[in-house]
C-alpha cells in the first residue's frame, strides 16, 4: 500500500534514478520522493531482491532496475531519461569486490561522470566521518570520493550524515540484541566518542530537498540531529528504553582492535578493525558547517530527537515487549 493518500497523487512527472536505493537509507529516500510525486528508478546490484520498494509509490511510480556503480555502462542506462542523479552507495563493512576504494572512489567517481556528462544534478551521500587523515579506511575512502565526485562533477551536493539511527539501524538495534544475550556492554575508547544521531527520515528529506533544488549547488552539508551524545550516553539511554541493566566496561581501543581482528571474520561479528578506528574521532557537525548553514536546517529539516524515535522500534528488546513498564 502507498503511503500517499490516493486523493493526492503527484504532478510531478520528473524521473530521479537513485543508486543504492534497497539499502536502510535508500527505501527512505525511495518513500521520500516518491511521495514528493517524482517517478524513481532504483538502480541495484540485485533487482529481484528489491521488489519490496515498489509498494512505496503508486503503480509504476518506482522502478527497479539492475546497475553496478563499477560498471560505467550500466550506470548510463540506469541514468538515460533522467531529470536528477542520487548516489547512496556504500559499504560499512568490506566484503569481496565490495572495497571500499572500490565503491566509495571509483563508484562515486563514475556516477558523477555519467551525471555531469548528461547534465544532470547530483546529490552524494557520504559522511561526517570523511577525512583524508581518518585513522580509518572507510574514512579516507569518503574523502577521497567526495574529492572524485566534485573533480568530475563541480555543482554536485553532498550530503554528510553524523550516526543514522532508525526501524532498521544497524547501530541501537545491533547493540540492544547484544544486551539481550550478554551481561556486559563493551564501551569502546572508554565511550568518549561523541555523535550527534540523526534520524534516517530527517537525512531522507533532506536528500528530497535537494533533488528539489533547494541546497547550494557545490556544497557539502553535515546532517546531524538535535542532540550531541557520547558513546557511553548513547548505551545508557539504550538501555534505558529497553529496560534492562548491564554493566558498561570501558575497553581500550587498542584491546578493542585486536579482538576485533581476530573475530572480524566471522559472519555477522559486532565490530572490525576498521570500525574500531573510527571511534577514534568524533562524528558532530562542525562549527563551520553550523555557521554557514550547511546542516539540516539550512534545508528546511527538523531535526528529530532521539526519545522520539528509538521507543517505536526497540521496544521489541524489552521483556514483556511494548507491555513493559519502564523505570525512569
Amino acid at each position: 500500500m502507498s503511503d500517499v493518500a490516493v486523493t493526492d497523487r503527484p504532478v510531478n512527472d520528473s524521473l530521479v534514478t537513485v543508486f543504492g536505493g534497497s539499502g536502510f537509507l535508500g527505501r527512505h529516500v525511495v518513500r521520500a520522493l516518491a511521495q514528493r510525486g517524482y517517478r524513481v528508478r532504483v538502480a541495484v546490484r540485485r533487482p529481484e531482491l528489491a521488489g519490496f520498494l515498489q509498494p512505496l509509490g503508486y503503480v509504476g511510480q518506482v522502478q527497479v532496475v539492475q546497475a553496478n556503480v563499477r560498471f560505467p555502462e550500466s550506470v548510463e542506462r540506469a541514468v538515460a531519461g533522467a531529470s536528477a542523479v542520487v548516489n547512496l552507495v556504500g559499504v560499512l563493512v568490506e566484503s569481496g569486490r565490495q572495497r571500499y576504494d572500490a565503491v566509495h572512489v571509483t563508484g562515486a567517481r563514475t556516477v558523477a561522470n555519467v551525471a555531469a556528462k548528461a547534465g544532470l544534478p547530483l546529490v552524494h551521500v557520504s559522511a561526517i566521518g570523511a577525512d583524508k587523515g581518518s585513522p580509518s579506511g572507510y574514512g579516507r575512502s569518503k574523502a577521497d570520493g567526495e574529492e572524485a565526485v566534485h573533480a568530475a562533477h563541480g555543482a554536485a551536493v553532498i550530503l554528510r550524515p553524523s550516526l543514522v539511527f532508525g526501524q532498521e539501524d544497524m547501530f541501537f538495534n545491533r547493540f540492544a540484541a547484544m544486551a539481550q544475550l550478554s551481561p556486559v556492554l563493551p564501551l569502546i575508547g572508554g565511550g568518549v566518542t561523541r555523535f550527534q544521531p540523526v534520524f534516517v527520515g530527517d537525512v531522507a528529506l533532506a536528500v528530497a530537498r535537494a533533488v528539489d533544488g533547494k541546497a547550494k549547488p557545490g556544497a557539502i552539508y553535515e546532517l546531524g540531529g538535535p542532540e550531541v551524545r557520547t558513546f557511553r550516553e548513547l548505551m545508557e539511554l539504550m538501555l534505558r528504553e529497553i529496560g534492562a541493566k548491564k554493566l558498561l566496561l570501558p575497553v581500550p581501543f587498542g584491546l578493542a582492535s585486536l579482538i576485533a581482528g581476530l573475530t572480524q571474520w566471522i559472519p555477522g561479528a559486532p565490530l572490525t578493525t576498521d570500525q574500531v578506528a573510527m571511534l577514534k574521532a568524533d562524528n558532530v557537525v562542525s562549527a563551520t558547517a553550523v555557521s554557514e548553514e550547511r546542516t539540516l536546517a539550512g534545508l528546511g529539516v527538523m531535526a528529530t530527537a532521539l526519545r522520539v524515535e528509538l521507543p517505536t522500534y526497540l521496544w521489541r528488546f524489552r521483556k514483556a515487549g511494548q507491555f513493559t513498564q519502564l523505570e525512569f
